[in-house]
């Protein structure tokens, strides 16, 4: 448990960084003469190549054996890009720390999360350790845009809110060298099983599993553009708009630990449940212009996020041997995030035209993904009884 609670803390004050920093990023970019297209083009490649480098890391990882060294590079990367946007005076020298930012994420990501997987069973299954990591993680994406915000209202000043990152960004870095020193192999943390069997290939139920999670990615709309529904159609007031955002992160953080301990008692089912449930938040925020169904639905797009983080990437772990999870991570993660990048960019060119259509492709998108996930829950559960999990 000490290990899973240190990582959650280093990532608490990671998220409390670069989130803090994305949440002004657009704006700021603006004040240095970066068009509309610029802003997306840049934080699109940004997002496109840190999922794409996963798959790299990953396997790097995996073949290296070198988990904390290619974890902490990650992070010195990350942290030290933030800082440094308060030093710039141009948007292309923003570009590319904003890149590198992303770079560093991409990096530590796949060996972090294998790491934290082997100390899963430790503490009571893979669901509840991503669940605590996640609620830090959420909880620090909340706070950090909140502390910037203040310092943007109160100086109106975006490179004093950078400066101001470093703190977290260094207290992150330092526990992340104590989880180094305390846990300096914490893949070892699980004990191989006398019966498991390690190949040198994903298993079907790992691909299809994938293909049903990138269904559900592509039919989550990002934050912004909910954002940008209730600014310009005035469904709420503006002053709502960064409130609910802060919602939808309390939520995800809060529901991280409750829906980890679900999905290790329940499994697949949970998650099928879980994914019926999020899909409602489409109709909620885009076609009701009160308050109390904008709140509902914020609160359900934060459980969406609680499942995207937690439960999702939790059910990778038991598919493969320990000895190709990092692989396995980076090439979900990837995938997983280019359908997320590639659903956006669809659900917004929808919206342009039609809002109802961009409501029924969300939904439609994600309920798609249920006969997928009620497969690979009947395949592992088969697997499992006739002991040839992982194979």
């Amino acid at each position: 448990m000490r290990f899973v609670l240190l990582v959650g803390v280093l990532s608490f004050f990671a998220d409390f960084t670069y989130e803090g920093a994305r949440s002004v990023l657009g704006p700021w970019l603006g004040t240095m003469g970066a068009s509309a297209t610029i802003i997306g083009i840049v934080v699109g490649f940004g997002e496109l190549l840190g999922y794409g480098l996963r798959v790299v890391s990953g396997r790097l990882a995996d073949a290296s054996r070198q988990f904390w060294p290619i974890t902490i590079i990650g992070y010195v990367v990350q942290m030290s890009a933030v800082p440094l946007l308060a030093l710039v005076h141009s948007w292309q020298l923003a570009a590319v720390l904003i890149v590198l930012e992303r770079m560093g994420k991409a990096i530590r990501n796949p060996p972090r999360d294998v790491m934290l997987a082997s100390a899963a069973k430790r503490i009571g299954g893979f669901g509840w350790a991503f669940g605590i990591h996640e609620a830090f993680d959420q909880f620090g994406a909340m706070v950090g845009p909140l502390v910037v915000a203040g310092i943007i209202a109160a100086h109106g000043d975006y490179r004093l809110a950078f400066a101001v990152l470093a703190i977290p960004a260094f207290i992150n870095l330092c526990f992340v060298g104590l989880a180094r020193i305390a846990f300096p192999r914490p893949q070892y943390l699980e004990e191989r099983e006398a019966d498991e069997v390690l190949v040198d290939r994903f298993p079907v139920d790992y691909w299809v599993y994938l293909a049903g999670a990138g269904l559900v990615a592509a039919g989550f709309a990002d934050y912004p553009l909910i954002a940008y529904h209730w600014s310009i159609h005035r469904a709420i007031a503006v002053d709502w708009v960064p409130l609910l955002y802060a919602v939808a992160m309390a939520v995800s953080g809060g529901a991280s630990l409750f829906l980890g301990r679900l999905f290790d008692r329940y499994g697949f089912r949970i998650l099928i449940a879980l994914t019926v449930v999020a899909a409602a938040f489409a109709p909620l925020v885009f076609l009701s212009g009160h308050i109390e169904y904008a709140v509902l639905g914020a609160a359900l797009w934060g459980m969406g996020m609680g499942v995207h983080e937690s439960i999702i990437p939790a059910a990778v772990a038991p598919m493969v041997s320990r000895a190709r999870r990092a692989s396995a991570f980076g090439m979900f993660t990837a995938v997983y995030g280019v359908c997320w990048f590639a659903g956006s960019a669809l659900i917004g060119w929808i919206y342009d035209s039609s809002i109802m259509g961009a409501v029924v492709f969300c939904v439609v998108s994600q309920l798609l993904a249920l006969p997928v996930f009620g497969w690979v829950s009947r395949r592992r559960a088969s697997l499992q009884h006739s002991g040839t999990d992982r194979e």
